[in-house]
């Protein structure tokens, strides 16, 4: 009979990726990717097995179509007749860091483990991440989930 090993030990690396000119959706789905440790041969659904991110120039993301004008937040309240819906333009002006977290948190699982996950992306507004130069994260090239057009 052959037993299903499980990873106890994780080694998690740091990866950066600038943002600049990189469409939302595709650079969503390549975080949350890294985050959840797909691109690991270890990989588990239930296990934590990703990396941390850091996304830098995160004011700098496009959107295709007229999302800019189309889309918004829907804020909850507590109390009735006081919820509110944020366009898109005010998001970016405001927290241009939240439209990142909130589309990438929408690819992860929900519960305790996407909730772990959702702790390791580091989003930094402009270009300097000098937060993070003690980790040593390796740059990503944006090329391969950039759109030419």
């Amino acid at each position: 009979m052959i037993k299903t090993k499980h990873t106890k030990a994780v080694d998690r690396k740091w990866f950066l990726i600038d943002a600049d000119g990189v469409v939302l959706g595709r650079l969503s789905s390549e975080v949350a990717r890294i985050l959840r440790g797909k691109h690991k041969s270890i990989w588990s659904p239930h296990i934590d097995t990703g990396d941390y991110v850091v996304v830098v120039n995160a004011e700098k993301i496009r959107l295709t179509g007229d999302k800019a004008n189309a889309k918004g937040y829907f804020i909850a309240s507590s109390r009735p007749g006081s919820s509110q819906t944020i366009p898109l333009k005010t998001m970016i002006a405001k927290h241009p860091t939240e439209i990142i977290r909130h589309a990438v948190w929408g690819m992860l699982p929900r519960g305790a483990l996407g909730n772990h996950m959702i702790r390791k992306l580091k989003l930094v507004v402009g270009p300097d991440a000098t937060r993070y130069t003690a980790q040593k994260p390796e740059a990503i090239p944006t090329d391969k989930f950039r759109v030419i057009a």
